[in-house]
């Protein structure tokens, strides 16, 4: 009697400790985690006031908890929310910065050429007047074509340059030779002249090696500066898989279901999670590293021997060179045209019969420096590339140093690794980092990420900037791959066109 007395004291004392240990777990108040949760734009209708117990949960810990399935589910819903709005933060300055430089290239670019043929406009109107004014649209086509070819029209720069001499050298022919009529046939024998005769002098061919060179480097340049832009803003719009909201949610919010809202994550644990939910963003690095080296390369270009500034400027003074080299050689030049094409069919009585002075009674002024036009967009092609090329520098490994940037000690996670959520509760996290990369990701204790299907969206990309580094590495040379495999009608504005250019170029 007396030992069952004991017993039933023993158990009554257990039952005691039992519910006095259990009274405390669930009377620990949720009055920060509701703070918190509040503070996060959610009502505090579901969430408890005291913990409860925690079966209910998928993701957190299933102790005590200051979370209900509903309070679990938003909590998933923001983690998402939060991680896509880091990758897009975490990468606005550098998509911003092709954004601009693209936007600014392009307006300098487009105004130099509309400075340039204001310029030559000025220049012989002023000096040949209306001669010049009626045939004002063969320097205007000029113009319009090198635009056309700048903005990815399909224009073979050397065919339309050679086209543009032919085209003068039959209306100067015809005006230097005004007391004779030319039928078309006539003059068309008269433009395959043009490479044996020289009439231009030495000008076209400088000319034509000078333009192609820099407005390949330029129109390939600023095609570089728009895609990185395309490619950087469709990577950061990240496809965040459920097995990333929910290492996420794991991370960020399963702090809260534990009573710990303001515990930030250990550092090496953000590492795992936030590589794990980039792995695809860090495999675009390697083919964006060479995309970036081979922008400063035509960068360099642009500064030196393809300056495009040094080129358009002065284009009016060396149009009107070639024109008064003509001018000088006009009867050497209509003797042996007259020897190759036949003698031509004299004018009638009352006809014009004038001759070259009469023609040409105004010699070429050069401007003075102050009469230039005032430099593009109040900048040098110089200094546009100077700031160009450090913020390129600026963007190299970006991809692979992301994680990095997220999960810097002090803003996203703990500095003190003993004082940090470690994926169960507060204390140092102690399995190794993970390097970046999708095939790394085998091991990855915090993500479950299959390596054996690559993000399409990302396969794109990287293959986008292996072709645009391959036009870059042309252009570099001098070089444009489009004349390569030339198709009718073919732009250079698409990536999947520009896909389709290189995988044939590779093909071939």
């Amino acid at each position: 009697m007396c030992a069952m007395w004991r017993l039933q004291v023993a158990f009554c004392t257990l039952s005691v400790l039992s519910v006095s240990s259990g009274g405390e777990s669930k009377a620990r108040s949720c009055s920060d985690v509701r703070q918190a949760y509040n503070a996060k734009g959610f009502s505090l209708v579901n969430a408890p006031h005291q913990e409860i117990s925690g079966e209910h949960l998928r993701v957190c810990p299933q102790g005590y908890t200051c979370c209900t399935s509903e309070m679990e589910d938003k909590l998933h819903q923001q983690s998402k929310l939060e991680f896509e709005n880091i990758v897009e933060e975490s990468s606005h300055n550098m998509r911003t910065t092709f954004v601009s430089r693209h936007k600014k290239f392009d307006e300098f670019f487009l105004e130099l050429l509309d400075n340039s043929e204001k310029s030559l406009n000025t220049m012989f109107t002023r000096t040949y007047g209306k001669l010049y004014m009626r045939n004002s649209e063969v320097f205007q086509d000029l113009f319009t074509e090198l635009k056309r070819y700048y903005t990815g029209g399909n224009v073979n720069l050397e065919e339309m340059l050679n086209d543009f001499w032919s085209r003068l050298l039959e209306r100067m022919f015809q005006l230097l030779n005004s007391q004779y009529h030319f039928t078309e046939d006539y003059l068309e024998c008269v433009s395959k002249y043009t490479d044996q005769l020289k009439p231009f002098g030495d000008v076209p061919r400088k000319l034509k090696a000078q333009v192609t060179r820099a407005f390949i480097a330029a129109r390939t340049f600023v095609q570089g500066l728009m895609v990185g832009r395309e490619v950087a803003n469709r990577v950061a719009k990240v496809n965040v898989n459920p097995a990333c909201i929910k290492a996420l949610t794991k991370m960020l919010y399963c702090p809260y279901c534990r009573g710990l809202p303001g515990l930030k994550p250990c550092h090496n644990y953000c590492h795992n999670v936030i590589r794990g939910c980039l792995a695809n963003q860090a495999d675009l690095d390697t083919e964006w590293n060479l995309f970036i080296d081979s922008m400063l390369l035509v960068a360099d270009r642009l500064e030196g021997p393809f300056n495009i500034e040094a080129v358009i400027q002065p284009i009016d003074i060396k149009i009107s060179e070639a024109i008064m080299t003509m001018q000088d050689n006009s009867m050497q030049v209509s003797a042996k045209v007259f020897q190759g094409c036949g003698q031509p069919t004299p004018l009638g009585k009352g006809r014009s019969t004038r001759g070259i002075s009469d023609v040409f009674s105004g010699r070429f002024r050069p401007y003075t420096p102050e009469e230039r036009p005032t430099t593009a967009v109040g900048t040098s092609l110089e200094r546009l590339v100077i700031d160009i090329k450090v913020k390129l520098k600026e963007s190299r490994r970006f991809w692979s140093k992301l994680p990095d940037d997220i999960c810097a000690r002090g803003k996203l996670t703990e500095s003190d690794e003993e004082q940090c959520w470690n994926s169960h509760g507060k204390g140092r996290y102690f399995p190794e980092v993970v390097k970046e990369g999708l095939t790394n990701q085998l091991n990855n204790p915090e993500v479950d990420v299959d390596i054996t299907r690559p993000d399409t969206l990302i396969r794109q990309q990287i293959m986008a900037l292996r072709v645009m580094t391959n036009k870059l590495k042309n252009a570099y040379n001098g070089n444009d791959i489009y004349f390569q495999d030339a198709s009718p009608g073919a732009k250079s504005g698409p990536l999947e066109h520009q896909i389709r250019s290189t995988q044939k170029c590779e093909n071939d």
